[in-house]
């Protein structure tokens, strides 16, 4: 089963996980992950450029240092920028100390106060140590677009859901390049349809 939206139980059971925001205006908070990429990221720099609205992008230290130029762009462009690890590592399969040296490593590249676990998967005790610095950013909406066994078609039925203070979570990388060039206009119109922009997440 597909979960698009997790149970607001989740807000109560892992209080140091942030899964979605209280607003007054229909703002959501559109996030993507794994890059830059020079494949997809600049498609994506566009369509926000080109809709006037902010993203938040949880990236790969290592991606980083491979397109520092396309990074520039994202901050010079006004998003935000969150820690996504040095190596995209999972924290269930990564000893505590490999993943918190991944953690840190990202912090020599890019220092910042948010971070998104990759996979969506963080150790109690990780998330412990992490929080003491940073803003663990989870999500009110996945998309799914990493799943090619999801169709477009559902993932744009399942964004009606979309509710104010929504965290939405998609992703720039080379993999789904091609979807999100279809994929992306299509969502970005529906909620431009349905009154919301997109805002960055503060620190």
């Amino acid at each position: 089963m597909k979960l698009f939206k997790p149970p607001r139980l989740a807000d109560w059971v892992l209080p140091r996980l942030r899964w979605r925001f209280s607003v007054s205006e229909p703002v959501v908070f559109i996030t993507f992950d794994d890059g830059p990429n020079p494949e997809i990221t600049p498609f994506v720099l566009d369509l926000l450029k080109a809709y006037n609205w902010k993203a938040t992008f949880f990236c790969v230290g290592e991606n980083i240092r491979r397109s520092p130029e396309l990074f520039q762009r994202v901050i010079d462009e006004g998003h935000a920028v969150g820690n996504h690890t040095m190596k995209h590592l999972n924290s269930i399969k990564t000893d505590n100390e490999t993943y918190l040296d991944s953690f840190r490593a990202f912090e020599e590249v890019h220092p910042g106060k948010l971070f998104r676990p990759p996979y969506g998967r963080i150790k109690p005790s990780v998330a412990k140590e992490i929080g003491k610095t940073h803003r663990i950013i989870m999500w009110s909406w996945l998309s799914y677009d990493y799943d090619l066994s999801v169709s477009n078609e559902r993932i744009l039925d399942e964004a009606q859901r979309i509710k104010p203070g929504d965290i939405l979570v998609l992703h720039d990388n080379a993999k789904i390049a091609s979807r999100q060039q279809e994929l992306l206009p299509q969502l970005f119109e529906l909620l431009r349809k349905k009154g919301f922009r997109s805002e960055i997440i503060a620190v």
